[in-house]
């Protein structure tokens, strides 16, 4: 007897992610760099924001870029796992951390104080691999890299180690504090300061490389990129400092929902807890299994602002965003369930945006998607790599993550 199979059916919830467009993003990106003779770093760090690290990077690496940079070692060795063999960057770290693994996979990892080389150089006597260290100065910024003071001192232990075999010094680095406003002094003070840290390293005899510049800086700094970039939002398609309307880039992450409930109330009809919104007349309210346990801030609607899309229709969400759901106000427009509600997106039609959220909220687009969680699911569409692209394994078939059916 053939066994049962349920018929697939579409997801509640779904964050479908573009890698079109993250292609799409990273060519212009990687082309920006390169007229400047500087080579690309994606960020594919916190799970390529929200995206997917794996298959952004796939994609990232076939359309311009050379490395990936990510945060932790877990991240690192996870891109390793996934047939990613470019060179990746990791730099967060606690000193006690397990560094062997991403030793042994060949993962540069950034340094900012002697404590965390000598970890580091425990590792690779540990695995019998030579280190690549990229050396971190803080040039302003106050977290992480090594301060002035401190930094003649990173050097000679690195020097140390690379004279016995047990490292190679790759780059020195550093990151900006006010990339978004391009005119900012600070950027040239930091410049000045990464500067004078490579050239104290050159003085000893290295040639390391030089990087700095994030999103804001590939886009708007070319002075700045010096031997390397790191876009990390914009790859996403999400611009630091245009609006959508104005970006040369494609957001890549659309999330949208189905409706659960259609029902008609009359006037005079509370919605949600407190009854903040009130119908004033007879109206089609449309049930939407997503909530702040998915993403989808609980403030957002406080002002009564949030609208999504249904079909070619903007319609407003009413009353507050619940654990598991919200409610469209979607007066005579002609609704059922099972219709795809789109809660943000590309904007195109004058669609909502992740942007638009962020602006709601008072944070930044950041947080919205890589904020998408409990029972959304990520839906990959588009081409992960050309045919060959750095030997980092297949591209990702176009359709659906777990069969669901749009």
């Amino acid at each position: 007897m053939i066994p049962h199979v349920p018929e697939l059916v579409a997801p509640r919830a779904e964050a479908v992610v573009d890698l079109d467009a993250v292609r799409h993003n990273v060519g212009l990106l990687s082309g920006t760099a390169a007229r400047s003779g500087a080579a690309t770093m994606v960020v594919v760090k916190a799970d390529g924001y929200g995206h997917g690290a794996v298959d952004v990077g796939r994609a990232a690496l076939s359309s311009g870029a050379t490395w990936l940079g990510v945060a932790t070692l877990e991240e690192a060795t996870a891109l390793r796992a996934g047939g990613i063999t470019a060179p990746v960057l990791s730099w967060l770290h606690v000193p006690d951390e397990d560094f062997d693994p991403a030793v042994g996979a060949g993962v540069d990892l950034s340094v900012s104080s002697r404590e965390h080389l000598a970890a580091v150089l425990a590792a690779g006597r540990r695995t019998g691999r030579t280190v690549r260290l990229h050396l971190k100065a803080d040039t302003g910024l106050g977290r992480n890299g090594a301060p002035p003071a401190e930094w003649a001192g990173l050097v000679d232990d690195a020097a140390t180690a690379v004279a016995s075999g047990a490292a190679e010094i790759v780059a020195v680095w550093s990151h900006l504090a006010q990339a978004d406003e391009p005119s900012h002094p600070m950027q040239d003070v930091q410049a000045a300061a990464l500067d004078a840290a490579w050239r104290h390293v050159r003085e000893r005899g290295f040639t390391p490389l030089r990087h700095l510049a994030n999103s804001a800086a590939t886009m708007t700094r070319p002075d700045l990129h010096l031997d390397l970039v790191r876009p990390g939002i914009a790859v996403y398609g999400l611009d630091p400092i245009a609006q959508p309307s104005a970006s040369p880039l494609r957001p890549a992450m659309t999330l949208r929902a189905r409706v659960a409930l259609v029902k008609t109330v009359p006037a005079g009809h509370g919605v949600s807890y407190g009854h903040e919104w009130t119908s004033t007349a007879p109206t089609r309210l449309a049930l939407v299994p997503a909530g702040y346990a998915d993403g989808v801030p609980r403030r957002l609607n406080d002002a009564g602002r949030m609208r999504v899309r249904i079909g070619e229709e903007i319609r407003p969400v009413v009353g507050r965003v619940c654990m598991d759901q919200v409610v469209v106000d979607c007066g005579d427009v002609d609704v059922r369930t099972g219709d795809t509600v789109e809660l943000f997106g590309t904007g195109e039609g004058g669609g909502p945006t992740a942007r638009e959220w962020a602006d709601e909220l008072g944070t930044i687009h950041y947080e919205v998607v890589t904020g998408m969680r409990g029972r959304i699911r990520r839906t990959v569409r588009g081409t992960g790599t050309g045919a060959g692209a750095n030997n980092n394994g297949a591209g990702t078939p176009a359709g659906h993550v777990g069969g669901g059916r749009w």
